[in-house]
């Protein structure tokens, strides 16, 4: 069993762990829930006597980590898969921790069989996937054949055929009566794995107790009441002797109730009595996952905002008609000022158009027939008869270079 009694660590004016105090048994998976910079991992770190508490004691089967004769054997623990010299092959990783140990040769083939690395114990763990490294430092917490394990991010980096043979290890581990203690940020996972919470937050305890408990504590179960689609009237009717009954009714997207404050029976013998047809009445418990945000929405250190990307976008240049003039999906792009023979861009709205300008001569660069274009006011306050210049010739196929595509109308 795995001790915690007001347990606090501080790094200079940072408190990652305060006054922690809770207990692991053996026989069940114990979750370590918590936000990113909660303090799971330093927890962990002092339970393995990596790091010194400032104050309080943590202790397995009533000592200390360093108290514990040939610790290895009593506790295993995966906190960081990394943590490999990456020359050497896992076979022999597994036989130098054995060695230190006391442990014989022979159950580093045994481990390495049950992690599924037999095939490459011979490969450096240099080359090794964050799939593989995982399996190895699972290996290694059950090289001692211990009585307490913890594990820290246990299935990062594994597949899913990996993931559940995780989850199976754990829950044999803990069924021989082993006390076993996982961190993780899966929340499906730990809804599949775990049988007992501990939920901390900013170093502080917040949550002790079991999953189906958690779940209840930290949720509104509601009921699902659907009526037919073409009764809007039967809705109505429905909805009314809810309320009165004192129930709460939210409307759900796709025309559902949520009901809130009766039980199951109850709606049905309202709905009996209004004379409604229901299709269907479910009840509606909470996921672990939507249970742990609304516990811990408030202490999150890391929040994300909107990506306000009107303000990092350079904006894009458009032609005379307002189109995009080249590349897509808001990249900034060079205008390209592109003149063909014989072709005008006409003008904007608003302005009225000068008389058909005559021919240009051959490679003369297109431009208005007048100089000198009679002005008369627009409604918008410009002047028609205004020299409008060529466009980019975006529709023309000149005005492209080869293996480019055209913007198309935005409208």
């Amino acid at each position: 069993m795995i001790e915690a009694v007001g347990l606090t660590k501080r790094f200079g004016a940072k408190t990652a762990v305060d006054d922690l105090s809770f207990q692991v048994r053996p026989g069940a998976v114990t979750g370590f829930l918590g936000p990113n910079g909660s303090g799971k991992s330093t927890t962990m770190r002092m339970i393995l006597g990596l790091d010194r508490p400032t104050a309080g004691h943590v202790t397995i089967d009533g000592h200390p980590y360093r108290s514990l004769p040939n610790a290895p054997r009593l506790v295993g623990a995966l906190l960081d898969a990394k943590g490999v010299h990456g020359g050497r092959t896992a076979r022999n990783h597994l036989l130098s921790l054995a060695q230190l140990a006391g442990i014989p040769a022979a159950r580093v083939d045994e481990v390495l069989g049950v992690v599924g690395l037999r095939d490459v114990a011979k490969r450096r763990t240099s080359g090794f996937s964050l799939g593989m490294g995982q399996r190895l430092g699972i290996a290694a917490a059950l090289l001692g054949d211990p009585r307490v394990l913890l594990f820290d991010e246990p299935v990062n980096g594994l597949d899913p055929e990996g993931i559940h043979w995780v989850r199976n290890l754990m829950k044999m581990l803990a069924a021989e009566g082993r006390t076993v203690f996982v961190s993780s940020h899966l929340m499906s996972e730990m809804a599949l794995t775990a049988d007992h919470l501990i939920v901390i937050g900013r170093g502080r305890l917040l949550s002790d107790m079991s999953v189906t408990d958690f779940i209840s504590a930290n949720s509104a179960d509601f009921a699902r009441v659907r009526v037919p689609e073409d009764g809007p009237e039967d809705r109505r009717k429905l909805t009314a002797a809810l309320i009165e009954a004192g129930g709460r009714v939210l409307s759900e997207p796709g025309g559902a109730l949520r009901v809130t404050g009766l039980p199951l029976p109850r709606i049905s013998e309202l709905a009996h009595g209004c004379d409604v047809r229901l299709w269907e009445l479910s009840p509606h418990q909470a996921s672990l996952e939507e249970a742990y945000m609304r516990l811990t929405q408030g202490l999150v250190d890391y929040r994300s905002t909107d990506d306000a990307k009107e303000g990092l976008a350079q904006p894009q240049p458009l032609d005379a008609y307002g189109h995009p003039v080249g590349g897509s999906g808001g990249e900034a792009v060079e205008p390209v000022e592109v003149v063909q023979e014989g072709w005008f861009a006409p003008p904007p709205p608003g302005l009225r158009p000068d008389p058909a300008p005559s021919a240009p001569s051959p490679g003369a660069a297109a431009a208005p027939a007048s100089s000198s274009p009679s002005l008369s006011p627009a409604a918008d306050g410009t002047s028609a008869g205004a020299p409008v210049t060529a466009a980019p010739a975006v529709e023309a196929s000149s005005a492209v270079p080869a293996g480019e595509q055209t913007s198309k109308d935005p409208r």
